[in-house]
């Protein structure tokens, strides 16, 4: 890490030589003032349950408008502005028919 011999505020790295945040001096980098840096990337893994009753979800005797069973599962999410209720989704037990119902 070098210092800025003006100012004493930390100098970074651009194009080729060191530059003063603060004062905007230059300074030429030596060979110690190079840094290699290298980034890996890891490997992410995503699960998706597609079965809704493997994740959980409460159950409600609500009518499905395809096949009309009278069990659903259902959840909540915040679709609109904050200030607006919640939307309320089903999906069907049986024809796995999934609506939404707006307040």
């Amino acid at each position: 890490m070098e210092f800025c011999p003006d100012c004493k505020s930390i100098m970074v790295p651009s194009e080729g030589v060191l530059v003063c945040r603060r004062c905007g001096k230059k300074v030429e980098m030596k060979k110690s003032d190079i840094i290699v840096s290298k980034t890996e990337q890891r490997e992410r893994t995503m699960t998706v349950i597609e079965d809704s009753e493997a994740a959980g979800l409460p159950t409600t005797k609500y009518k499905c408008p395809e096949c009309g069973n009278d069990t659903a599962y259902w959840w909540l999410r915040q679709l609109r502005s904050a200030d607006e209720s919640e939307v309320r989704f089903f999906r069907c037990t049986k024809c796995n028919f999934t609506w939404r119902e707006y307040d």
